[in-house]
């Protein structure tokens, strides 16, 4: 009798080339981000709906219990998240909807969204506001995908691999995000004094 083995299976780095990159990308897109906090044409409550979106697709367990305190916070209704929860978008006004869903399919193709579906956020929303929505996109995107390396590597700790990694990869990947992450971080905090 054969054992099935549970397979680790949600969106990872799933090499140290594929985390340095979204590193690289993030780093890139800092000032979009930092101004898109702070001119806020995209509001927090809307913001936290489009976050909430791309981890629906990705299953990061810590970006939706985090994001879904912020959004209750906020002000985003309990049966608005169940909405975005279930990845149900259908009811939220075109306002809001072109945004989620574009969250979502950026999500689905990991990055790489089809230029067409770009085309119509910017269509619908101009360029400085789509730029915007696309801040909150990826950081969210490097978030859950952080996440889910991490849970990968527990997982596999726990008999249950990822389908995508290997352990060498989820711990180089561990090991940077730590090293790198902490004078990362300060070098952030000292610029926002």
């Amino acid at each position: 009798m054969k054992l099935s083995i549970n397979r680790f299976n949600r969106r990872i780095y799933s090499s140290p080339r594929q985390f340095l990159e979204a590193i690289a990308d993030i780093l890139r897109h800092t000032d979009d981000l930092k101004e898109a906090a702070r001119l806020k044409r995209i509001d927090r409550t809307f913001a936290e709906k489009i976050m909430l979106a791309v981890t629906q697709v990705n299953g990061c367990r810590y970006c939706d219990y985090g994001h879904t305190i912020t959004a209750l916070k906020a002000g985003v209704s309990p049966e608005e998240i169940a909405m975005i929860s279930s990845g149900d978008l259908g009811e939220f006004p075109k306002e809001e909807a072109i945004a989620l869903f574009f969250g979502q399919h950026y999500a689905e193709t990991g990055g790489n969204p089809d230029p067409t579906a770009y085309q119509r956020l910017t269509d619908f929303y101009g360029e400085q506001k789509s730029r915007d929505i696309l801040a909150y996109i990826r950081m969210i995107m490097f978030g859950n995908l952080m996440g889910n390396t991490f849970d990968a590597f527990l997982s596999r700790l726990g008999g249950n691999p990822s389908l995508d990694g290997s352990l060498v990869s989820e711990l180089v990947i561990f090991s940077l995000s730590i090293l790198g992450f902490i004078p990362f971080g300060i070098v952030m905090a000292i610029k926002m004094l």
